[in-house]
């Protein structure tokens, strides 16, 4: 079978200089007007590294970007200069370009002969072998740059860092460096039961055979006291999870825990996990998206123990528990909206990110789910002919 070929021209229909720009930290700059063009800078203040001007933000085929130095390019190009922050590997830089475009239009990546030996080695394993990873902890005075480009600051890390590793596959023979390993617990027991993986370039993973039906990233804060611990903050990423302490820890205290499920929901990540704390109240933390809303009444169901059935409409969510049927509003907090009809006791509290942002680390990213686009005055004065004109022929 021939191998597969990419389609460049297709790809680039599907991913924009601004989808990659964002996964590398860059951010949009209001200040700078939205239009025609935006104005993407990555660092902030005295450490701004880099600003790109993107034309075309509506269509991301024409997207093309350049700077004030007179460099430009298209989303190719930038992929190109960034090259080394994507997890890729190819025999040459269009094979590796080719993939890191494949894998942000969610198309099949292309597999090349030399990369087949390693995904081979690299087949699911359904049991955690720790004797597979080489592991280290984060050196508190070389903090990796990813964490900056999720805006994650280097104290944050430093006060996490007993909660965070860095892992290294020994059987990937074509990536020799580490990855951000965020190591799995499961209940009372503190064996590492396997990774959440985070990389350059958005990768993600998990380690192979990691328990993500019963073990989930916990972060104990209270210095091992699970007696004195209040309040556990559940979240999808590990990500979400620091960036929601970096923006609330003058008011969250000690006497907390902060659990990652890694973007997957089982009733034991979060039975096992409320039985280690057991004078804590849990928070639905979860994203601001319609499975973030199903995470957290299924959390709620487990909490209180009410059997219910939930159900997608088109307008939203429809509750079916207690004999009674609930419609819900996936854009409002779900328990105030069920509360009176299952009589709470209110063992789950909720603490989702701002209504204009999908997740906790887009919130700290300031990266808002829909941002309007706001014309600029040659915009204004085209409608403005355009409407004169339909009203002439009316």
């Amino acid at each position: 079978m021939g191998e597969y070929k990419v389609n460049f021209k297709n790809l680039k229909s599907r991913v924009g200089v601004d989808d990659i720009a964002y996964a590398l930290g860059y951010r949009l700059d209001r200040k700078a007007g939205v239009g025609k063009y935006i104005e993407l800078v990555l660092g902030d203040g005295a450490n701004r590294r880099d600003t790109i001007i993107v034309s075309n933000p509506r269509d991301k085929a024409a997207q093309t970007f350049f700077r004030r130095d007179g460099s430009k390019g298209d989303v190719v190009t930038l992929i190109r200069e960034n090259l080394g922050s994507f997890f890729v590997t190819g025999k040459d830089e269009w094979q590796k370009i080719a993939k890191v475009m494949a894998r942000f239009a969610n198309m099949p990546e292309p597999e090349y002969k030399e990369d087949r030996e390693y995904v081979k080695s690299a087949s699911v394993s359904h049991t955690f072998d720790s004797t597979r990873y080489e592991v280290k902890p984060v050196d508190p005075n070389r903090i990796p740059r990813l964490f900056s480009l999720r805006g994650i600051a280097d104290e944050t890390v430093r006060s996490l860092s007993e909660h965070i590793a860095l892992i290294r596959d020994k059987r990937n023979e074509n990536f020799d460096g580490y990855n951000i390993g965020f190591p799995y617990t499961e209940g009372l027991d503190s064996s590492v039961k396997g990774y959440e993986i985070r990389g350059m370039g958005g990768y993600k993973s998990k380690a192979a055979g990691t328990n993500s039906s019963s073990a989930a990233w916990i972060a104990d804060l209270s210095g091992g006291n699970n007696g004195l611990v209040r309040n556990v903050f559940f979240f999808e990423s590990a990500f979400d999870a620091m960036a929601f302490y970096q923006m609330n820890r003058a008011q969250l205290g000690n006497n907390i825990a902060l659990v990652s499920l890694g973007g997957t929901f089982s009733d034991k990540q979060v039975t096992k996990t409320m039985e280690r704390f057991p004078n804590a109240r849990a928070f639905d933390c979860f994203d601001n998206d319609l499975a973030g809303r199903v995470y957290g009444l299924r959390m709620m169901a487990l909490l209180e123990n009410i059997p219910l059935k939930v159900t997608k409409t088109e307008d939203g969510l429809k509750v079916e528990a207690k004999g009674k049927s609930i419609d819900v509003d996936t854009g409002r907090s779900i328990i105030p909206q069920v509360s009176s009809a299952l009589s709470l006791r209110y063992r789950m509290g909720q603490w989702p990110p701002p209504k204009a942002f999908k997740d906790w680390n887009d919130c700290l990213l300031n990266k808002p789910m829909k941002p309007e686009i706001s014309s600029d005055k040659n915009d204004r004065d085209i409608n403005l002919a355009e409407q004169r004109k339909l009203s002439l022929k009316i």
